[in-house]
């Protein structure tokens, strides 16, 4: 008989939007309590209470369906402005996404070649498939790149007042 894994529970989006529910009920008071007993600290003394309910209601989604991956982290930590964070996302969706299944991608790493071969639902290198090419960069590397910057797909940004 083949062994079956079975993963969690899928969460349940009924419990979660009681909880919400509550934190909307709560006052000023008994929301930066209820942020203690969450982040296992003082809340800022100078968030107001609509910031207080929205950020502890993040983190109960977090908890519950996932929080964003490290890769929009940075993007969002790196950005100046939302609309920035969103042209720059869009412009590296649409590298990834105007390559066809078949090309071949290569890179010389510390004297070696390594190619990659670009698929319907990913990429091929060594044998295994990658979601991203950074996951294949990081494979090849050690260190964290930008993918498409590691694969010469993106020009790297110019310098601001140059030399």
């Amino acid at each position: 008989m083949p062994r079956v894994k079975i993963g969690p529970a899928p969460p349940d989006r009924k419990t979660l939007d009681v909880e919400i529910a509550r934190l909307r009920d709560l006052d000023g008071g008994a929301l930066r309590a209820r942020w203690q007993d969450v982040f296992r600290r003082q809340p800022p003394p100078y968030l107001p209470r609509h910031l207080l309910f929205r950020m502890l209601a993040y983190r109960l989604q977090a908890d519950h369906l996932g929080d964003l991956d490290g890769e929009s982290r940075r993007l969002l930590d790196s950005a100046v402005s939302p609309e920035a964070a969103g042209k720059r996302a869009v412009e590296g969706a649409r590298v990834t996404r105007d390559m066809s299944p078949g090309i071949l991608l290569g890179r010389e790493w510390n004297g070696r070649m390594h190619r990659v071969a670009v698929l319907a639902e990913g990429f091929a290198w060594n044998g295994k498939i990658y979601p991203s090419l950074s996951k294949i960069a990081l494979a090849i590397t050690g260190t964290r790149w930008n993918g498409p910057r590691f694969f010469g797909l993106r020009d790297k940004p110019a310098r601001e007042g140059g030399s």
